[in-house]
């Protein structure tokens, strides 16, 4: 399994008598943009919670960055990057003070955390603000800040849930370079989304459906599977069946 950045196998969470994911099965290759779709509820943020070590699975196994969820759990967390969809940086702190703390956390050298921020600075178009507090700029910086302070240890993996969330078409794109530039780097992005049109831009995608992985492929196999021309029409007729009647 080691040859994968993420690997689950029958990976499973029960809460009493409900099974919010249920043997959910996938590989994910070093390098890849991944996207896990799924409606609300679904259990995407669960299975989120289990692969990034923060919850441990009723049953099954699964191994990120090297890393066994169950049992491993500090170790994973210190090989990936995670974006959550509610802005997680100190807003009331400036930009070059959010990266410095994050860098300091991540364990990076002072020598460090200077040259990957300069560098995440120059490559963001930030350096002019770098001296403002994070609560005055505009939410597209601060998502693309967040990524990059994810980024910041140089992690095999990244998880990223919602991460485009109220930014505007243009603010989106430029969010999706960003991503393809990590994975050319070889980073995995591992990426939730409500718009189906990103799912588009993933090598793969899967759809959740009840705790369970309903469809799994490239955005082409999934659209030629379903008789379809867009990811958004296959989403609806596996989530929303009632819909797509």
């Amino acid at each position: 399994m080691s040859e994968h950045a993420i690997v689950a196998r029958e990976l499973t969470r029960r809460f009493g008598g409900f099974t919010a994911v249920d043997r959910v099965s996938f590989e994910v290759a070093p390098g890849e943009v991944f996207g896990f779709l799924g409606a609300n509820g679904a259990g995407k943020t669960t299975a989120i919670r289990m692969l990034t070590g923060l919850l441990q699975p009723t049953s099954g196994e699964a191994r990120v960055a090297g890393c066994d969820v169950a049992t491993q759990g500090e170790a994973v967390r210190r090989r990936i990057g995670y974006m959550s969809q509610r802005f997680s940086l100190y807003e009331d702190l400036t930009v070059r003070e959010n990266m410095r703390l994050y860098g300091g956390i991540y364990g990076l050298s002072d020598r460090r955390i200077r040259a990957r921020s300069e560098a995440a600075l120059e490559r963001l178009g930030l350096g002019d603000a770098a001296s403002r507090l994070v609560r005055d700029i505009p939410l597209g910086w601060k998502q693309k800040l967040a990524f990059s302070v994810a980024l910041l240890h140089e992690p095999s993996v990244v998880f990223l849930d919602e991460p485009t969330g109220g930014v505007d078409p243009i603010t989106r794109r430029q969010f999706w370079e960003l991503i393809y530039e990590a994975a050319s780097r070889g980073t995995t992005v591992f990426v939730t989304t409500h718009y189906m049109d990103e799912a588009e831009y993933c090598d793969r995608v899967s759809i959740m459906v009840a705790g369970r992985i309903a469809a799994l492929g490239t955005p082409g196999e999934l659209k030629a599977r379903f008789g379809t021309t867009s990811i958004d029409d296959v989403f609806v007729r596996l989530a929303r069946p009632e819909v797509a009647r």
